[in-house]
């Protein structure tokens, strides 16, 4: 008798021991269901091909679609920075590109500025931990954060033309998805991904960008020890040393020639080249610029892809072109008229050749420009 109750005793404990272990299974299970999705943004940067005379432009976009990855994540995270929200409203920033975006790029756009000293790297991860789960919880939630990303990315780098060592097709918005029974939490940040790091090609480490960072301010330095009394002899100032000292590289094979680097250092460059090093100037003086993408007429009548930028003078915006103002001449002469057919020209004159566009990526956001003044700048 008693054997037979030890037995039933023996069973009643085997069942309870099995359950309660199926039960922790499933509960372990649905603790470490996790993914992580990866989101790499359209490539900003202008591939930029032409003929010897730079009248004659072509810039294409170098597209690239927002590849999303998902994969099975196999740890468990520890610590608490999952479930903190890290929005960055530490650091002020106030840039045209800027004031353009919604709250959500602004935050992106803000984590860039706070850790522009550690992006040098290039590998460093910039982490945003539960800021994005409300747009996360949405059914496109990934579609919106992706695109809040791109626009953040753009603004970022048309207002900042001193990050010339970053490449955002190698900037990866990161989204860490985990699953606790019904309940969905998100872990977002930035990285490099798949890749090395997240610098452009020419670069590879902080030291070597903080020499070119010296080597540009040097140049930047000597440029301003000439500042003037008045904003438009600074404008002028610039304006000139630009198509003095740089001249248009024809054959789209050398490196940083699409840059302020390249620019300013190499003294080599494209339309790009010469716009981003426009503004990075103006920036230096305190002068409101910004730079602008869109199609420009050539002398041939022919519409292409085309990089400028718009100053303020006496509380009113002004289009100058600096690469246009610095022709290739076939007879080695350039009349003097020649260079300044584009310095600081309103919209009736402007907008004959030059057509802004504010959409820098296919399907990205739609940016504003300042507006025109009609008439050109008379001294």
């Amino acid at each position: 008798m008693k054997s037979r109750l030890a037995t039933v005793i023996m069973s009643i404990v085997i069942i309870l021991i099995i359950s309660v272990l199926t039960l922790f299974g499933i509960i372990l299970w649905n603790e470490v269901k996790k993914t992580e999705t990866s989101i790499i943004p359209e490539d900003v940067h202008t591939v930029i091909s032409e003929e010897p005379d730079n009248d004659d432009i072509t810039i294409q976009e170098e597209i690239k679609t927002p590849e999303i990855l998902s994969n099975p994540f196999e740890e468990i995270r520890n610590g608490s920075s999952q479930k903190e929200k890290v929005k960055y409203d530490e650091i002020t920033v106030d840039k045209y590109f800027y004031n353009q975006l919604e709250e959500e790029s602004k935050i992106i756009y803000r984590s860039f500025e706070t850790n522009k000293e550690n992006m040098k790297t290039g590998t460093y991860k910039i982490e945003f931990g539960s800021a994005f789960t409300d747009i996360l919880n949405q059914e496109d939630g990934q579609e919106q954060l992706g695109k809040y990303y791109q626009s953040a990315i753009e603004a970022y780098m048309y207002d900042n033309p001193d990050v010339f060592y970053l490449s955002p097709n190698k900037m990866y918005l990161n989204i860490e998805t985990t699953t606790k029974g019904t309940n969905v939490t998100y872990y977002v940040y930035i990285n490099s991904g798949t890749q090395p790091n997240y610098l452009v090609d020419e670069f590879y480490s902080k030291e070597q960008i903080n020499n070119a960072i010296s080597q540009i301010e040097q140049v930047r330095d000597s440029i301003l020890a000439n500042r003037k009394s008045s904003t438009y002899d600074n404008i002028k100032m610039v304006h000139d040393y630009l198509i003095e000292n740089m001249e248009y590289d024809t054959t789209i094979s050398k490196s940083n020639i699409y840059n302020v680097y390249g620019a300013m250092v190499n003294g080599q460059a494209v339309c790009e080249g010469y716009a981003r090093s426009f503004k990075y100037l103006m920036d230096a003086l305190g002068i409101p610029c910004t730079l602008v993408i869109g199609e420009a007429t050539n002398s041939e009548g022919q519409a292409e892809k085309h990089a400028w930028n718009y100053v303020q003078l006496n509380e009113f915006w002004y289009a100058v072109d600096t690469t246009w103002d610095d022709p290739v001449s076939a007879n080695g002469v350039v009349t003097l008229a020649a260079k300044v057919k584009y310095f600081l020209k309103g919209a009736n004159t402007m907008q004959k050749d030059h057509i802004p566009s504010g959409q820098f990526t296919d399907e990205g956001k739609i940016f504003n420009y300042p507006t025109l003044s009609i008439e050109d700048y008379y001294v």
